[in-house]
């Protein structure tokens, strides 16, 4: 028998229920490993988020969780390919009760497992190929041959008669299931259920995350000059957070002078000129966690219309801070901020995104969302352990200029932590002049 086959880990209550020591600061430490303190323990990770979904797959009445997208498939096995697989629904694993998860890689990629992975049994890395999104037609029979291996394991770990749990699939995937008389379920809650409750560790992921960013913001102030493009700092954050140790920088939005408002959500090649105001949101991740961390800043100088929208986008985000603590629900925290029709928007609908929270963790939205077009009607209770990010936003009264602020937080026993520590209390003149 291979040496790294081991018997499936029992759940423990207290793996499940990490206890936090919230008098302590968050730790960010360096990125090696060192003998000499505590640092990340990525076995003790992947033990936690394994258990974790364990544990939601045992309450959902599912037999098994068949996953494709690419941040439930590390969150249960602890394997990445990178941001090339993000797209390409070609990777895929199987979760049966307490076994370990079956993965199906690309390629190489699955012996690069047996070799590098000792927490995966050997058998459970395997390689596979669906079609790569119909490119290679299904009466190929890749799709078949998938589903048949799928159901014969289902069959050995005696789940074939439960319903099967998928979180994202194609549809001819989808149709092969059916045929072959499986009977299939949306996953996707379960997998969220086990991913709202951050460990240690992830917290301390995700707070390292944040402290890139930090240092990404320093690096922009610099360099923050009229006649510099909003494209010219994009490049130049990717730059500094893959210098810093980004595996993965998702997106970056640069939007200055007259393309603030309303919010386009995206970047250009407009020239910065003096007196712009201009917000940057900088998403990416650290070994699979992720930010998503607004600033605002005004290029030499700024406006009294600047500087009061400025103030009332912080005022809204101050209020939810100091409201967030666990058994708060996120109706509460949405009231607090104005109604879309206040800052010149049609309806929530249109609005959304702007007054804003969502969870953070290996994907950019998770639990808990927050905002008036779902949690006035449908509040979610925040806990413990809880992680995510609030944005505000709005519009100046020169009819062209916005501020948009968002801080990470971490929900503790008592309130909440923020670790998005670029200076954000006040409108911040980049080159003053």
């Amino acid at each position: 028998m291979p040496k790294n086959n081991r018997e499936p880990k029992i759940i423990k209550p207290e793996m499940i229920k990490p206890t936090y020591d919230w008098k302590r600061p968050l730790a960010a430490p360096g990125h090696s490993a060192v003998d000499f303190e505590e640092r990340v323990n990525f076995r003790r990770l992947h033990d936690y988020r394994l258990a974790r979904a364990r544990a939601a797959l045992a309450r959902s009445g599912l037999g098994a969780l068949l996953c494709f997208d690419n941040n439930n498939i590390r969150y249960i096995s602890s394997t990445a390919i990178g941001e090339w697989a993000r797209d390409k629904m070609t990777r895929y694993a199987l979760l049966c009760g307490d076994s370990e998860p079956y993965v199906w890689d690309f390629g190489s990629a699955a012996k690069h497992h047996r070799l590098h992975a000792p927490w995966l049994p050997q058998d459970h890395c395997r390689a596979g190929m669906l079609g790569l999104r119909g490119t290679v037609p299904p009466d190929h029979g890749l799709v078949e041959n998938a589903v048949k291996e799928i159901k014969a394991l289902l069959k050995e770990h005696g789940v074939a008669d439960m319903p099967l749990g998928v979180d994202l699939v194609e549809p001819p995937v989808l149709f092969e299931l059916q045929r072959q008389g499986i009977e299939v379920h949306d996953c996707q809650q379960v997998m969220l259920d086990a991913r709202e409750i951050k460990s240690l560790d992830e917290i301390m992921l995700l707070n390292m995350a944040a402290s890139m960013v930090d240092g990404t913001y320093h690096t922009i102030v610099e360099h923050l000059k009229p006649g510099v493009r909003e494209s010219d700092i994009v490049a130049l954050a990717n730059k500094r957070l893959y210098e810093l140790g980004s595996d993965d920088v998702e997106a970056i939005n640069a939007v200055s002078g007259e393309r603030c408002s309303p919010h386009p959500h995206n970047f250009t090649d407009r020239v910065l000129r003096p007196g712009d105001q201009a917000f940057f949101d900088i998403i990416q991740a650290y070994m699979g966690y992720r930010t998503c961390y607004y600033r605002t800043l005004n290029v030499g100088r700024a406006t009294q219309s600047q500087r009061d929208a400025y103030k009332r986008a912080r005022e809204w985000i101050d209020a939810a801070i100091h409201t967030i603590k666990p058994g708060v629900t996120t109706d509460k925290v949405a009231k607090l901020w104005p109604k879309a029709t206040e800052f010149g928007f049609t309806d929530e609908m249109e609005a959304f995104g702007l007054q804003f929270g969502h969870g953070l963790g290996m994907a950019l939205h998770e639990r808990p969302i927050i905002s008036r077009l779902v949690s006035l009607d449908h509040p979610l209770e925040l806990k413990e352990g809880m992680v995510f990010a609030l944005e505000t936003y709005c519009p100046a009264s020169d009819g062209v200029s916005a501020a948009r602020i968002e801080e990470e937080v971490v929900v503790t026993d008592k309130g909440c932590k923020v670790i998005t520590l670029f200076p954000a209390e006040e409108l911040f003149i980049a080159n003053r002049y």
